[in-house]
């Protein structure tokens, strides 16, 4: 049984991740280090999978063409590769080492979004570019649901305007996030609990994704990019 605070905590973070998904993509990366206070590295990993599919249903429903599909199909078969390959991975890891390796993982794609941020790095647009982003992000999501980053460093180079950058990430996020599910059941991430608390976090994210769609409406361009 989780006290008021953690549960009032991690209702926040399910606000964090409605907004990211429909308004302000990688806001919802404070919510992957805040859930994993609160619980166990492996349960928090557990519990934010389904919270991240809520919010790409309300995504996919209000920007369902909006999409860029040639992004979406180009990355999907490699984040697929790399989401075997962190099912593996979690499977011989313990709560403590996972607990580092979220903690590592988003402070080097903290680092990489501002390290591109400040030096407006050129990145290509070539194959191996989706292929290692690809890579990328399928172990980071399997592993710590931290991806959103790191398809924001390859949209952002892609130039996509808002509401295809939201609409084609909202589209990624939802074919990955469920493509994952069985492999998170298989590894005992996501149960009955998990779901029964999960439960209880759909008005944090109902409310965060409403508030995001409203915000891209009004926000320009130029400040989207240097929010996201």
């Amino acid at each position: 049984q989780l006290s008021f605070l953690k549960t009032f905590l991690l209702e926040i973070n399910a606000f964090l991740i409605g907004i990211s998904k429909t308004g302000i993509p990688g806001v919802g990366i404070l919510a992957i280090p805040l859930t994993a206070m609160v619980l166990p590295a492996k349960a928090s990993t557990g519990l934010i999978l389904p919270m991240l599919i809520m919010g790409d249903i309300f995504a996919v429903s209000y920007y369902r063409k909006k999409a860029v599909w040639k992004y979406v199909l180009r990355l999907l078969p490699f984040a697929a590769m790399g989401v075997i390959i962190g099912y593996f991975l979690m499977g011989k890891i313990n709560d403590k080492q996972l607990s580092k390796f979220i903690g590592f993982i988003i402070l080097i794609i903290l680092f990489l979004n501002w390290y591109w941020n400040k030096k407006e790095i050129k990145i290509p647009e070539k194959f191996y570019f989706a292929v290692l982003m690809g890579l990328m992000a399928g172990i980071t999501t399997m592993m710590a649901n931290a991806a959103g980053p790191i398809l924001i460093i390859y949209l952002l180079a892609m130039k996509l305007p808002k509401t295809e950058f939201v609409g084609t990430a909202a589209w990624y996020f939802f074919i990955l996030n469920w493509f994952k599910v069985p492999f998170s059941i298989k590894l005992g991430l996501i149960n009955f609990y998990s779901l029964k608390l999960n439960s209880l976090l759909i008005p944090g994210i109902s409310i965060g994704a409403i508030l995001g769609i409203i915000f891209l409406k009004k926000i320009p361009q130029k400040l989207f990019n240097q929010i996201v």
